[in-house]
């Protein structure tokens, strides 16, 4: 891929998303402009630092600010030494709630539809849509494959339908099992570890558990079970939510004595170690993976496989991505309903899961994450990949726009329905000294998401 190619594919990501924020404005300046409320000036960018251009256009200004992170619309309620008289009907605090409702909500409703445009259109061209799932073909072994994956029965052609228990849906979710199965992981569950002390104490009826064991005493060591399987949530496979291990940590006393043991029968003491330490060295063992494919639409168990200490198979896969076809005019709109749905239910459940601490904040993104792995997806997938994602952020934009927060188009609404409640508007300027402290607070948190994209960039982490 030619450096020319990730250029263009660069710009054509950033004019994307550019668009993405013109409609949003767009749809406050049609909506106010609809109501009858004067607009004096529509800002594309935040308004910091040097302005690149500025026209009026009649009685609007058009401005372009450097910091292309943003936009605005400005109404004349917005400026203390505006011309207009108190109780004109240009203002935007003398109209309804109502109107001043869809003047606020009309940002969220243009990018909801601007996304179902973008999706009905790419399907209509494409003559198809994904259906968020893939195949994933077993293709062949790599050299490097363990023993227990040339042993397992494995056909080309196979598809890889559910590993330990779990039906199989995305790459990911193969990586993620065979990852966390990894033999000598360096940790073990408690019960294993208080099975195995038991043990050891029946076939060393002379040592303590407590006792130090003294360099050169040899000790006999019981059989060696396999741990638990891996067991992983949709959350954990889609990357939502972190796994996490109810195993005990080993320290590295016990790490380094478990790497020399090594599954021995017996073995010598070159150290003074305590049984508890042996006892977590031999817990620490291998994790099964069952493996059940389909082959001619038959599933079929594979034989148990075991992932080396780095964690892989040795197998080599082929993903398949699964699409809806939208052929027809009733198919284009299923299809296109259907992929908005589910992706704005998967936006609404994660964003709840980060709002109740269940993704930590350092797992968040920002607009140089988007435009990075936008301008991959336009240069190795194409351009049609690219508009869908494009549709995925002004969904996402719509979301955080409605969230009732200050700042955001959905605090505002909220003070509208504070209104409409009461029978008269929240105090003008506990709203703006509120709004104000959480635009800076927004601030805050975009200059924090940045610090985490480019952090993700240099790790390579996407």
């Amino acid at each position: 891929m030619n450096f020319l190619h990730m250029f263009s594919s660069a710009i054509i990501m950033i004019l994307l998303i550019s668009l993405l924020i013109l409609i949003h404005e767009a749809g406050h300046f049609l909506a106010a402009k609809a109501v009858g409320i004067r607009v004096d000036k529509f800002g594309f960018g935040l308004p910091f630092g040097p302005t690149l251009f500025s026209k009026k256009f009649g009685e609007t200004e058009i401005l372009i600010h450097a910091f292309l992170l943003g936009g605005y619309v400005s109404f004349p309620d917005d400026e203390e030494e505006c011309d207009l008289p108190k109780d004109s009907p240009l203002r935007f605090s003398n109209k309804t709630v109502a109107q001043r409702s869809l003047v606020i909500s009309a940002g969220v409703i243009c990018n909801i539809l601007l996304a179902y445009v973008l999706i009905f259109c790419t399907g209509f061209v494409w003559k198809h849509l994904p259906d968020n799932k893939f195949i994933v073909k077993f293709e062949k072994f790599a050299p490097t494959a363990v023993e227990s994956a040339l042993n397992s029965g494995f056909q080309q052609g196979d598809i890889i339908y559910k590993i330990n228990g779990t039906e199989i849906h995305y790459p990911t979710a193969i990586n993620r099992f065979f990852t966390l199965s990894a033999e000598f992981d360096g940790k073990a569950a408690q019960n294993i570890i208080d099975e195995n002390l038991n043990k050891l104490k029946e076939l060393n009826p002379d040592i303590n558990s407590d006792e130090t064991i003294a360099i050169g005493s040899t000790i006999k060591l019981p059989e060696y079970n396999d741990e638990e399987p891996i067991s992983l949530t949709q959350d954990n496979i889609l990357g939502i939510e972190k796994y996490k291990s109810n195993e005990t940590e080993l320290s590295d006393t016990q790490k380094t004595l478990r790497d020399k043991i090594n599954y021995q029968n017996e073995y010598t003491f070159e150290e003074e170690v305590r049984l508890i330490d042996v006892a977590a060295a031999i817990s620490d063992t291998k994790k099964p993976i069952s493996i059940t494919v389909l082959r001619d639409n038959e599933e079929i168990e594979l034989n148990t496989v075991y992932t080396g200490k780095d964690g892989m198979l040795g197998i080599q896969q082929t993903y398949i991505e699964q699409y809806t076809e939208t052929k027809t005019l009733k198919q284009l709109i299923k299809g296109t309903c259907h992929y908005v749905n589910y992706n704005l239910g998967f936006m609404c459940y994660t964003l709840g899961k980060l709002f109740t601490g269940k993704i930590p904040m350092s797992e968040m993104n920002g607009i140089i994450a988007i435009t990075k792995i936008g301008t991959e997806i336009i240069a190795y997938k194409g351009i049609f990949d690219g508009i869908l994602l494009t549709a995925m952020i002004s969904l996402n934009l719509a979301l955080i726009n409605i969230l009732p927060i200050p700042a955001l188009d959905g605090g505002h609404l909220l003070f509208l329905i504070i209104e409409k409640v009461t029978g008269k508007p929240v105090n003008k300027k506990f709203v703006e000294g509120l709004s104000n402290f959480f635009f800076y607070l927004l601030i805050l948190l975009m200059i924090f998401i940045i610090y985490n994209d480019i952090h993700g960039w240099v790790i390579g982490k996407f």
